[in-house]
């Protein structure tokens, strides 16, 4: 069984004159455990809005969500947990804490249920951090890191609750040509070294050029 399996995804929403405009029009993908998968599209295409559905942040007029097995859609839960606990995300504008540090920024989501993280994940946030090559950055704020700095304090953060799913939203829109290629090498050497299933949407061939497949979201569905 897929990781993630969608089935007849329909969103729309209504625009300011009350008209309802069809944003997902039947949207069917498969992703397997492991597999790292880009998804491109124009702007406007719809591409955000799958990707907020994904992360349970919105949810679809109708359709079937499967996430490991259990549907997202029809069956009642908590939300804001699956989020912080089987969820990871990436967003294009990192979205870091500026009066938390590098370290305090990527341990951010260890306390949201308990009021100090465990040595066990101090340890995994140090592996993360090697992994991604900030541990000098560790006691810096975001606002004196470089974009590609923020970029992969942002991957960590995204990592440390160690998800079964890691969505990224155009994570190098930001970025320099250089910092951008660091960041797509970097998302496949994740997906390699930890096996993190990643689904990314992005407007960059080469950026999409680092997953294993791409998709293309047009005129409401997944070609």
């Amino acid at each position: 069984m897929p990781l993630v399996q969608l089935v007849d995804i329909q969103k729309s929403f209504r625009d300011g004159e009350n008209r309802l405009n069809h944003v997902l029009r039947g949207v069917n993908m498969g992703v397997n455990k492991g597999e790292f998968v880009a998804i491109k599209g124009q702007s406007g295409s719809g591409k955000t809005t799958l990707l907020s559905i994904l992360g349970t942040l919105l949810p679809p007029d109708s359709g079937s969500f499967l996430l490991d097995g259990q549907e997202m859609v029809r069956d009642a839960m908590d939300h804001s947990e699956i989020r912080n606990k089987q969820i990871g995300f990436v967003f294009q504008d990192h979205r870091l804490m500026p009066q938390l540090t590098a370290w305090e920024n990527i341990l951010l989501p260890t306390l949201a249920y308990q009021p100090k993280s465990t040595m066990e994940q101090q340890e995994y946030a140090r592996h993360l951090m090697e992994l991604t090559h900030i541990s000098g950055i560790r006691q810096q704020y975001p606002p004196t890191l470089s974009g590609g700095e923020a970029s992969r304090v942002a991957v960590c953060r995204a990592l440390m609750m160690k998800p079964l799913l890691l969505l990224a939203d155009e994570p190098t829109g930001q970025l320099d040509t250089e910092n951008a290629r660091n960041i797509a090498t970097l998302l496949t050497e994740i997906n390699q070294r930890l096996e993190t299933t990643i689904i990314m949407v992005t407007h960059s061939d080469e950026t999409s050029a680092a997953a294993h497949r791409t998709l293309t979201l047009k005129e409401g569905v997944l070609q």
